[in-house]
């Protein structure tokens, strides 16, 4: 059985192929063995979003940006999805919290 990292790259390829339905599949059974596994779950919400899921695409990225709050993509990506649904107020805000949090990550660089 291949284990999260092949299975992640599986994944990745067929998103390249625009196979977004068999890009998902695999990437939840990455996501089966580790929940925690972040390149995954960008990579399932990116494939929500090239279908036009946007509503999946934002519930993930939302549920995801529970347990890591500071996950400047999440934010990034978020911004984006909302964009693309319309909801520009929404995507102002998921935009300027990650740059906020891109700052405060060059600040804590700064001081190293």
């Amino acid at each position: 059985m291949p284990d999260k990292e092949e299975l992640y790259d599986e994944a990745v390829d067929l998103y390249a192929d625009e196979k977004y339905d068999e890009a998902i599949e695999v990437y939840k059974k990455a996501l089966d063995e580790d929940p925690d596994y972040i390149d995954a779950i960008h990579g399932l919400t990116m494939c929500y979003q090239a279908k036009g899921d946007l509503d999946s695409a934002i519930e993930l990225t939302r549920k995801h940006i529970e347990r890591d709050p500071e996950d400047i993509l999440a934010w990034t990506n978020l911004s984006m999805f909302y964009q693309k649904k319309g909801m520009i107020p929404e995507a102002e805000k998921a935009g300027a919290e990650a740059r906020r949090l891109d700052w405060k990550r060059q600040l804590k660089e700064g001081k190293k």
